[in-house]
């Protein structure tokens, strides 16, 4: 994308109504734009880290064998009231009628759905395990909608759902979508935490929130600092090995983490005193076991090994992709602006023209942008340099490609890493391929 032609709109000062700074630095960054309150139009650079979050989420669901399929955002009030939480939910869910006054609803999530499409299909416990997600919005009517898309009332989520014939295999597929959390968030650049979470009256302890540390988290959270040092990418697990997910999980919760109102001082006390951390953490996403609770008030069964009906065991996923993008920019971000991570970030690299005209610079920047369709953002504006720098560092590009007078001539451009401020003297194609290649 060029950016004299490019729809990103950016700004010098901090909007008045942002009080927390992924929002200020979304509205400065030409990310987003409020349409409504607590709605928000994605421009195209915060479509792009959407899309970017969505894809590692996708391919990360996939690998432990959920199936993507997507239900619509408008749902029929039938189906809550089968389940008993029509009139239980609250004012959060935005009824309507339609012009022949059936009873509808936008969806702010989707049990009751994904169980009725299940027991449509689904008739035999020798059809089981089933893993189901989606990638949708969703709307809940915050009654004060703020901090931009970390709390707004439209929000794209990833849903994910599972069925299985008995509590010990609900286990199996609770654990296999830990791992593949732990991955998604790695492959992300940030740190999410899970900490055991409230499973209310079904009781356990198959209910982990994931918390990315940042200090603007609404939560307290206390872990052991060796959790920091895992890395689940690398791990193992053969994930249809019940023993090998019962070794992860066993592991994976053998490091203290916990939330301020989960938070245990005789456990705590068991941490060696150089690996307490403590901070603050907004949460990202929530796996939750609820067994037969939809299945059972819906009358779903499928038929079991005996002939006699049995109600499948449900779990369900989910993670806020729209409220990512804000809580990554909490956690990584500088006095200058947003500092992406690799593999979320709108652009692999800015490429800036400091003498726009001049024979030479044109050129490289135009083999530069020719090398990698789509990766790169070419700031080809007559602008100053120090504008170019200041709009480049804002939007958190993770490379910026600086091409000047001087270095043209000789075939070298200046690289610079946004993470660090590290800068480097490079000829063209190695640059490339330290960018593309990294």
């Amino acid at each position: 994308m060029r950016l004299s032609r490019g729809f990103l709109p950016t700004l010098k000062e901090n909007p008045a109504e942002a009080q927390v700074i992924s929002h200020r630095l979304m509205l400065r960054a030409g990310l987003i734009r409020q349409t409504a309150a607590g709605i928000y139009a994605w421009l195209p650079a915060g479509w792009r880290v959407l899309q970017n979050i969505a894809r590692i989420v996708r391919e990360e669901q996939d690998a432990i064998g959920a199936q993507e399929l997507l239900m619509p955002t408008v749902q029929s009030a039938e189906l809550w009231k089968r389940s008993g939480r029509y009139d239980a939910y609250g004012p959060e869910m935005l009824r309507i009628q339609d012009r022949h006054e059936r009873e509808l609803l936008y969806g702010p999530t989707n049990e009751e759905m994904i169980t009725d499409l299940f027991g449509q299909v689904i008739k035999s416990y020798r059809e089981l395990p089933q893993a189901l997600y989606h990638i949708q919005w969703k709307f809940r009517d915050e009654v004060r909608p703020r901090f931009g898309v970390m709390r707004g009332r439209e929000f794209l989520m990833k849903d994910a759902y599972s069925f299985d014939v008995d509590y010990a295999s609900a286990v199996d597929s609770y654990r296999r979508m830990m791992l593949a959390y732990l991955r998604t968030f790695q492959r992300m650049g940030v740190k999410a935490i899970p900490m055991v979470a409230d499973t209310g009256p079904i009781g356990g302890e198959l209910s982990h929130e994931f918390l990315i540390l940042a200090p603007t988290g609404e939560s307290g959270v206390f872990f052991d600092s060796a959790f920091e040092a895992q890395d689940w990418l690398s791990e193992p697990v053969d994930i249809n090995d019940r023993d090998a997910l019962d070794a992860f999980f066993t592991r994976m919760t053998s490091f203290y983490a916990a939330t301020d109102e989960k938070h245990d001082e005789a456990a705590w006390a068991d941490v060696p005193v150089e690996r307490r951390r403590e901070g603050r953490g907004i949460e990202v996403g929530h796996i939750f076991h609820f067994g037969r609770k939809y299945t059972e008030s819906m009358g779903i069964t499928v038929s079991g090994p005996d002939g006699a009906p049995l109600y499948p065991e449900m779990g369900s996923y989910g993670i806020g992709v729209s409220r990512l993008v804000a809580a990554i920019i909490e956690a990584s971000h500088d006095e200058n602006g947003i500092i992406w991570p690799d593999n979320v970030a709108p652009f692999r690299a800015a490429i800036l023209n400091l003498k726009s005209g001049d024979p030479a610079c044109d050129a490289i920047c135009e083999t530069i942008y020719a090398a990698a369709p789509g990766a790169f953002l070419y700031d080809d504006r007559s602008e100053r340099a120090g504008v170019k720098f200041a709009d480049a560092d804002l939007m958190g590009h993770p490379w910026q490609i600086i091409v000047g007078p001087r270095g043209a001539k000789d075939g070298v451009v200046e690289l610079k890493r946004r993470a660090d401020g590290t800068r480097l003297e490079l000829p063209v194609d190695e640059a490339l391929a330290r960018i593309l290649g990294g």
